[in-house]
């Protein structure tokens, strides 16, 4: 079992530390931990709001309104499934010290990038090569 690491309430990765030391994993571990129980509790919140809302609505506009809602509500929940996947990722990167290095290229992910990010798994610069490709093979 590690050592629990010393993290001040007011920290932030700097360029002028070594990449992806302690405090900087022990930072994106606890940022990416935060945002999944978030994720968690919004989709437990949506299923309790699914339960309560299955009620019989005679006006039939208003039914295919709480229709539209809840398939809009299901399709961002889904989306929160797969960046929960993501996010587990992440954590498993950051257990094996793989976290903030580009699947790519093996250079060093920009702090910035991954303070916006923290489950990119590509440079900008890869990133961007990515996209491009994407999107030249999109319009064949």
């Amino acid at each position: 079992m590690k050592a629990e690491v010393f993290l001040p309430e007011d920290y932030r990765p700097a360029e002028d530390e070594p990449f992806m030391n302690e405090r900087q994993l022990e930072y994106f571990r606890r940022k990416l931990i935060a945002w999944k129980d978030d994720i968690l509790s919004e989709s437990r919140e949506t299923l309790e709001g699914l339960q309560d809302s299955t009620r019989n609505i005679p006006d039939i506009a208003d039914r295919a309104s709480e229709e539209t809602d809840r398939a809009l509500e299901l399709r961002t929940r889904d989306r929160q499934r797969k960046l929960v996947a993501k996010i587990d990722s992440a954590l498993r990167r950051i257990e094996n010290g793989e976290y903030g290095y580009c699947e790519e290229t093996g250079e060093p992910i920009s702090l910035k990038r991954l303070d916006a990010r923290p489950i990119a798994t590509l440079s900008l610069e890869a990133q961007e090569r990515h996209e491009r490709r994407e999107r030249v093979h999109r319009d064949d």
